[in-house]
């Protein structure tokens, strides 16, 4: 390495303005790798770098890698679910190609006790700990390459994807463009959902519902309606067109075998529907057809969501769990978890570009959410035309949680693998070339890989278009589909305010 840019790298570590403070920097030889815990494994680094680890205002800490070989950008990396760690895989993907990438834990450390009940450690990770983040790593890297980042990108899935909602909608100025995955708009929203029925569940053990039994339910879905879309292969291109009655999954007698007892039919009626308040007034759209959900009790970080951050009592009874007092609660406690503004005036008028990417089959952050977003978004910025001029949507059929399930799942999305340069089979190249070259997306190559081996591709397309097989060529390739409008899709802006104010509190 050369002696000049280790000096620099070394000569980051000490203290700056704004409490930012880098602990370590080191340079990594091509070879390596970085171990972290939390999920986010990084991938060995290519070329040599510099690695820089600190913190902002003592508890926001961030990892920054510098290759020494840079292409000018900036690239934020988000982190999901309740945070606490380092989203070291997309950062050290990106940084194999030139990328300065940084990450932070959103305020606080996966194995801080009740990090929910301290008010700093909440609004750091709602939105605080990725805005200074960015700004923090932007002078960090122009103080190494003694040049200003041109440009900058932010890549997220789930909590992630959260986040780059949130940099769009509140901090237009930190990033150039933003990809947002399965980010769960209204977050508080859907954790009642999933709290509320999986204690319905506990209440009423004869209907609970094993994974054996969501995945009977997803696999007759997926037979009834699995030739709409031309193509039976074993994914659902838009589940808005499939109907299903779950009461043909119920048991005839004699039958025990591959059918539901009526007690969890009912079950299932009740999850798939749209979930009600006290007074009967829906809530929520409900879940697509053949969408899966989490069996068994509520998740910790679900019950650490009120016991901590809301009530800030760690003896809280999960059981006394209401659905709309316990949403306006949350709404009160962590203002800023919600991602559904629409005003994005100055994210619009800064010429900046997003892009959203969403499973159909996603049980976690489910679609419709999404969808419901991106069409109210269109409502409130000149309409679906104009809103395509900046921001687009694309829905990944079959799909689960920012990847995984029988669809095609990877397309450079976070935590998948990415195809370095290629705006047609990577959507971060693909938000590059529009913010730099002015060419939106209008189809993204994705590919299902067994292990290492591509096993098929598909065309994922901008909402409201769908892909349309073309009857003749190979139904495991994406040159076999093109993009087409779907009325379904384009009815959903027709739909775009209906119960959104009912379930808006």
């Amino acid at each position: 390495m050369p002696f000049a840019t280790l000096t620099a790298c070394a000569l980051l570590a000490g203290a700056y303005a704004d409490h930012v403070r880098v602990d370590a920097a080191a340079p990594i030889e091509a070879g390596a790798t970085i171990t972290t815990d939390g999920g986010y494994r990084a991938v060995p680094v290519e070329a040599p770098l510099c690695r820089v680890e600190g913190t902002i205002e003592g508890t926001i800490g961030f990892e920054l890698w510098l290759p020494f070989e840079w292409n000018g950008r900036l690239l934020g990396a988000g982190v999901g679910g309740d945070a606490g760690v380092y989203n070291l895989a997309d950062v050290s993907r990106r940084a194999n190609e030139g990328f300065a990438a940084v990450t932070t834990d959103s305020g606080h450390k996966r194995d801080s006790a009740r990090w929910m009940a301290d008010p700093k450690a909440r609004q750091d990770y709602e939105h605080r700990a990725v805005h200074l983040t960015a700004q923090a790593a932007r002078a960090l890297a122009a103080r190494f390459y003694g040049r200003a980042v041109e440009r900058s990108y932010f890549l997220g899935c789930s909590g992630g994807g959260r986040q780059a909602l949130k940099e769009m909608q509140l901090n237009p100025l930190d990033y150039d463009g933003v990809v947002a995955g399965a980010p769960g708009p209204y977050m508080p929203l859907q954790s009642v959902r999933m709290m509320w029925f999986s204690l319905l569940q506990q209440r009423e053990p004869a209907g609970a519902l094993t994974d054996e039994d969501w995945s009977l339910y997803e696999a007759r879905v997926v037979r009834s309606c699995d030739k709409i879309d031309g193509v039976e292969d074993g994914i659902l291109e838009n589940p808005m067109r499939c109907r299903f009655d779950v009461a043909t999954l119920a048991c005839t007698p004699g039958q025990t075998g591959a059918c539901l007892s009526d007690a969890k039919v009912a079950m299932l009626r009740q999850i798939v529907s749209p979930m009600t308040d006290e007074t009967g007034v829906p809530m929520d759209r409900g879940l697509l057809p053949g969408v899966r959900t989490r069996p068994g009790p509520p998740s910790p970080l679900l019950r650490a969501m009120w016991a901590d951050g809301v009530y800030d009592d760690p003896a809280w009874d999960q059981n006394e769990f209401e659905r709309t007092r316990d949403l306006l609660a949350a709404n009160h406690a962590m203002p800023e978890l919600r991602a559904d503004r629409v005003d994005i005036t100055p994210f619009l008028s800064g010429g900046r570009k997003a892009l959203l990417y969403q499973g159909w089959a996603d049980p976690s952050t489910n679609a419709d959410p999404t969808v419901e977003y991106y069409t109210r978004l269109a409502a409130a910025n000149g309409g679906s035309e104009a809103l395509a001029n900046s921001v687009r949507l694309f829905m990944v059929p079959g799909m689960y949680h920012c990847g995984g399930g029988p669809g095609a799942d990877s397309f450079g999305g976070s935590g998948r693998q990415n195809a370095p340069g290629d705006a047609a089979r990577d959507i971060l190249w693909a938000l590059i070339r529009w913010v730099e070259d002015g060419r939106a997306p209008d189809r993204i190559i994705a590919t299902k890989f067994d292990g290492d081996k591509p096993r098929f591709t598909r065309a994922l397309c901008p909402f409201p278009q769908a892909a349309s097989f073309d009857g003749t060529g190979a139904p495991d390739t994406a040159a076999s589909y093109t993009c087409e409008a779907d009325p379904v899709l384009a009815g959903a802006f027709d739909r775009a305010h209906l119960l959104h104010e009912g379930f808006s509190r």
